[in-house]
């Protein structure tokens, strides 16, 4: 999965989610969760069981910056990964799964000061790369 990153100027490969959404602002439905579990019976956290130091080396390979990110926030996008890698836990455990945030587009940024940015060829180019990254390290 990924999704797009605030203020990133890297693209962030995320090693763990965590089993709480607390919320600084509101989701699209108005949501604003603070200190709740995403799963009651879920583990405090789970690690992507993607590559993700192989994909960041082939990353930065094709001229692109990557990093590996410790945390996904609180938010959507640590929910979502969190969902993913509870699921492939409990029923799907030969499946891989991760989240990579990447930064927004030049177009998302022009009326906002000093904000990185990165073209949507560098972005396709990086997740072809994560994908080839992968299925190379589990042929």
């Amino acid at each position: 999965m990924c999704g797009s990153g605030w203020g990133r100027s890297h693209i962030s490969v995320e090693r763990v989610a965590i089993n709480i959404d607390d919320a600084r602002i509101a989701d699209n439905e108005g949501n604003k969760p603070t200190d709740k579990p995403i799963f009651f019976d879920g583990e405090n956290a789970y690690f992507s069981n993607l590559p993700i130091k192989e994909i960041v080396k082939g990353i930065k390979e094709v001229g692109i910056p990557g990093e590996i990110s410790n945390s996904a926030g609180t938010f959507v996008c640590n929910h979502l990964l969190y969902g993913l890698l509870y699921y492939i836990q409990r029923d799907f455990k030969k499946t891989l799964g991760g989240f990579i945030h990447v930064p927004y587009l030049p177009e998302q940024v022009v009326e906002k000061k000093n904000m990185p940015s990165m073209s949507l060829d560098n972005i396709v180019k990086t997740l072809e790369k994560t994908i080839e990254v992968a299925i190379q390290k589990y042929q």
